[in-house]
């Protein structure tokens, strides 16, 4: 099929024939970049015009139609990022951590992104066998994601983090990295993530003597040093449900370490050096403790000093939709040394650390492929012409495009906003009330923006027209690998109902500071007023949630679960909603500041509860539910 098609009129009213084009042939690079900034495209849409309008026959190449988008300096071109560490990091910090990404952008555009697509041209292979028939179960990573675990360790992309020379506004300086690096790692950013996520358990633990070295080479700037990590959760049973599901079992050994058995059916970045993975302890008799209160957690080394795996075999490698330039692996644990790291049957509470930095790290993810697609759309439509005129000169295109940039907006300053708490948590200069707000926002922001980007690659993409279809532009790439940011450490359902657990664990409180947060923020813009229309709505939606929680409290827990979702997405939406209008009210604020914070406050801020008035909390809803999904299936008869 053919990507598009380009007509122009004629002075009579009839069209010319239409004139199919022509992709540019594959540079191997996907999508290309320059150095260059605000290139003037005049003469660039006068040439692609006055082919247009030359006759097939007299012309005297077929060559391109389509100009590539050029983008350049990430950090740079990123007004809402710069605008955003100009106005919280003090002065002598901003200074550093400017020239820091600057430079670091630089090397995204010249060095890395190359390395990225390689990742994705060479994906990992596995070798079971060697030439002689023993097995090796050997992981095969191309040179380029090798090289990724290098540039990993020279950026400080987990040290940053964990030095702190920065004291509280370290681990923002690191996400903002991690945020630049992520669209041109070649999936190198999901090891980061469980490497961040290890070293923190470790940390939260106390660097114990018996882990320090393990500490100090997840945080190693060096890259013969460095370390990743893995993060062993997932069984045969698949799913969060890992109290239930976790069948691996630890036999205690004479020396005091342990040795594992079982099966893990999802091991991302099954090339690590380390991770760390839950077990159920067996006492003398050989049982087991089932639930949550069974489970202890472990670290494991992946191959011993001779480069031989931990008595770890490799089952398979995964077959993925996206991600593919990762190793994702299935893996036996039949007698793996490991060592226990937490208190015994306390593996879930351990592990927490762990799941709250990976979350993170999934928002980065989440809000770079937002950005990064936003930032190719908005360059092609700088050169695509269709219709007699460039992209951006069709309003409604246009239009699109704004839509995605506010959703885009939001969820950038919400990911802020959870690093700059972090931050305080890890310096010991956060209130109860910051500890509260992070441990409820994380979960929330994980899986909103986990929808967020799937909604923004897809419209981006179409933005393109049938380019964005064609595998070697890489823009299916950056759609794929966004898909499973909803899926990946928590779907939409279960973090909407650890979002409920954190209402519960604090017996309400958590809503209080909530409430009492967005308020002082939507003061802030109390005098200014382009952004009383914004401020309404923001204040008119908490009453309602208020209304809600309220009405919410004196029906069962059906009704709550029923919500959870709709009540995840409020406070998503009402929270950035805040947070927009705190940026929009900086003395040096711009109309695009103002702009961003008024269309995000005209969308439906508190859905939850609309749908409470629609009844869909309802016991009858919920059972009309079943109803609906199951007519004319098998089980339509049967008992649902």
């Amino acid at each position: 099929w053919r990507s598009s098609a380009t007509c122009k009129p004629w002075q009579s009213g009839r069209f010319l024939p239409r004139v199919w084009e022509r992709c540019q042939p594959w540079s191997g690079r996907g999508i290309n970049t320059t150095m260059g900034q605000g290139q003037q495209v005049g003469t660039q849409e006068k040439q692609v015009l006055e082919d247009l309008e030359m006759p097939l026959a007299r012309r005297e190449t077929e060559t391109l139609f389509q100009e590539q988008p050029e983008t350049g300096n990430q950090y740079l071109e990123d007004a809402l990022l710069r605008s955003y560490l100009k106005t919280h990091l003090p002065p002598k910090v901003l200074e550093e951590v400017h020239q820091d990404l600057e430079r670091f952008g630089n090397r995204l555009l010249t060095k890395i992104k190359p390395l990225g697509w390689e990742c994705e041209l060479n994906p990992p292979m596995f070798r079971q066998y060697d030439a002689w028939g023993r097995r090796v179960d050997q992981i095969v990573t191309c040179s380029a994601w090798r090289r990724m675990k290098e540039i990993s360790a020279e950026e400080g992309l987990i040290a940053e983090a964990y030095e702190r020379r920065y004291s509280n506004w370290s681990r923002l300086h690191q996400a903002v990295k991690l945020y630049l690096f992520s669209s041109c790692s070649g999936g190198f950013n999901c090891p980061l993530a469980m490497t961040d996520g290890a070293a923190k358990v470790i940390e939260s633990l106390g660097i114990p003597g018996s882990l320090k070295n393990a500490f100090d080479h997840l945080t190693s700037r060096d890259p013969k040093k460095f370390w990743t990590s893995g993060q062993w959760m997932t069984e045969r049973r698949g799913g969060s449900d890992v109290a239930n599901g976790t069948e691996t079992v630890a036999r205690k050994q004479p020396d005091g370490t342990y040795r594992l058995y079982g099966f893990k059916w999802f091991t991302s970045a099954a090339d690590s050096d380390m991770t760390l993975t839950l077990a159920r302890i067996a006492d003398a008799e050989g049982h087991v403790k089932q639930g949550s209160s069974g489970l202890s957690l472990f670290f494991l080394k992946v191959r011993d000093e001779e480069g031989k795996l931990n008595s770890i075999q490799v089952q398979r490698l995964k077959d993925k939709l996206g991600t593919r330039q990762m190793a994702t692996a299935e893996l036996w644990l039949d007698g793996a040394k490991a060592e226990l790291i937490s208190a015994e049957g306390r593996g879930v509470a351990s592990i927490s650390n762990m799941l709250n930095i990976t979350r993170i790290h999934n928002v980065i993810g989440a809000v770079a492929s937002m950005r990064r697609m936003i930032g190719l759309s908005r360059e092609y439509a700088r050169r695509r012409v269709a219709f007699g005129k460039l992209l951006k000169d069709h309003p409604l295109h246009m239009q699109t495009i704004a839509r995605m940039e506010v959703q885009t907006r939001g969820a950038f300053l919400l990911l802020m906003e959870i690093v700059r708490l972090l931050g305080l948590v890890e310096t010991n200069m956060a209130s109860e009330q910051d500890q509260l707000l992070l441990r409820l926002l994380i979960p929330v922001a994980k899986l909103y923006s986990g929808k967020q980007a799937s909604a923004v690659a897809v419209e981006a993409m179409e933005s393109f027209g049938g380019q964005g279809y064609m595998e070697d532009t890489g823009l299916p790439v950056i759609l794929r690998d966004t898909l499973v940011l909803s899926i990946w450490e928590g779907t939409t359902n279960i973090l909407s109902l650890d979002v409920l657990r954190s209402l519960t664990k604090s017996q309400g409180e958590v809503m209080a500071v909530f409430f009492s947060t967005v308020q002082k923020k939507l003061e802030l813009a109390s005098s200014t007023a382009k952004l009383e229309p914004a401020v309404k709505r923001t204040r008119d939606a908490i009453s309602s949630l208020a209304r809600f929680m309220q009405a919410a409290g004196s029906k069962g827990a059906l009704t709550m679960e029923l919500a959870a979702r709709d009540f995840s997405y409020t406070l998503a939406r009402i929270y950035t909603g805040a947070l927009l209008i705190e940026h929009a009210a900086r003395p040096d604020a711009s109309s695009t500041d103002i702009s961003a914070a008024r269309r995000w406050c005209n969308q439906e801020l508190c859905p939850v509860a609309t749908e409470l008035q629609n009844s869909s909390y309802e016991a009858e809803e919920a059972l009309m539910d079943s109803t609906l999904v199951y007519e004319g299936s098998p089980a339509c008869g049967s008992r649902l």
